[in-house]
């Protein structure tokens, strides 16, 4: 009788696992689709942004997953096709497409060189999951909030989807496919500076879940003097499960002279250093006590 029960408690399938929990969905077709870029075309461009567009013959795919220079997206698919702009680096931009169903993953490549000024500061935030706002937002230093040795919170501009307008010349792109204004789902939304002045920049994101969607888990690449000998990059990925919950991202302290210092606190020691302020932790509990993350609840 027991190895009649062992038997049969070792043949039991196990319950299925839930689509939020298999990572991106895959499409549904069961012939290996073909992926066909139409831009970039390769070549030299002089163009600040960089077309990502083509198609895939199974529309059951999406998102396809988009790599520039090895940083990861999710882009969203309507029809079989997809398109979307993003900051091209200085130099070489090697982007690849990948799609996958069930018969497997095909993928499409093409390299752009750029002739462009290199990016001091990019910042492009990501999820994992669609039907949810990961909201970026950027806190960038004025001259009254980096007065003295101390961060004035309160006196930073704060760049985020409901106030796209950089005092400083950053430039903010919402999470625009198909010509919408901000959807949900995977972003990406992007921030760029080409001429950030010195100072403490703040990365946060705000999350918003709907319907069935409990949890995400968001991406920022982060990327300083792209396309120089002095850039820097970091990736920094976080679980986000608590509706109106703000979490900080990243510390950026652009030193000037191609210079810049990075602080992530869910993975680096603080720093110390007399280039940052001294009161980074009190600097955040009075962002929250101010409730300032744009959506109407604190919580980092």
């Amino acid at each position: 009788m027991l190895s009649v029960l062992l038997a049969a408690l070792l043949t039991q399938t196990a319950p299925p696992v839930q689509a939020r929990q298999q990572g991106v969905p895959i499409g549904r077709g069961d012939k290996l689709p073909t992926v066909r870029l139409s831009a970039p075309s390769g070549g030299w461009t002089v163009d600040r942004m960089l077309l990502i567009e083509g198609t895939v013959s199974d529309t059951t795919v999406d998102p396809v997953v988009v790599s520039i220079n090895g940083d990861r997206y999710l882009m969203r698919t309507e029809g079989g096709r997809f398109s979307r702009k993003f900051p091209a680096a200085s130099g070489k931009n090697i982007v690849t497409v990948m799609a996958t169903n069930k018969a497997g993953t095909a993928r499409a490549q093409a390299t752009s060189y750029a002739k462009v000024p290199p990016v001091p500061l990019k910042a492009i935030l990501t999820s994992d999951t669609d039907g949810v706002y990961t909201d970026l937002h950027i806190y960038e230093p004025t001259d009254a909030s980096s007065a003295g040795d101390t961060l004035d919170v309160k006196a930073m501009a704060h760049v985020y989807w409901a106030d796209t307008d950089s005092p400083s010349g950053g430039t903010f792109f919402l999470n625009a496919q198909g010509g919408d204004f901000d959807q949900p789902a995977y972003g990406p939304y992007l921030y760029i500076h080409r001429a950030p002045p010195q100072g403490v920049y703040l990365i946060a994101t705000n999350y918003w879940p709907s319907g069935d969607k409990a949890h995400t888990v968001a991406t920022l690449n982060l990327a300083l003097f792209e396309g120089t000998p002095g850039e820097v990059r970091r990736r920094v990925r976080i679980p986000l499960a608590t509706p109106g919950t703000t979490r900080v991202l990243a510390w950026v302290n652009i030193l000037g002279e191609g210079q810049a210092e990075v602080y992530v606190p869910s993975a680096d020691p603080k720093p110390t250093g007399k280039s940052w302020p001294e009161n980074l932790d009190a600097a955040l509990k009075e962002l929250q006590a101010n409730g300032d993350s744009g959506e109407g609840e604190g919580g980092y």
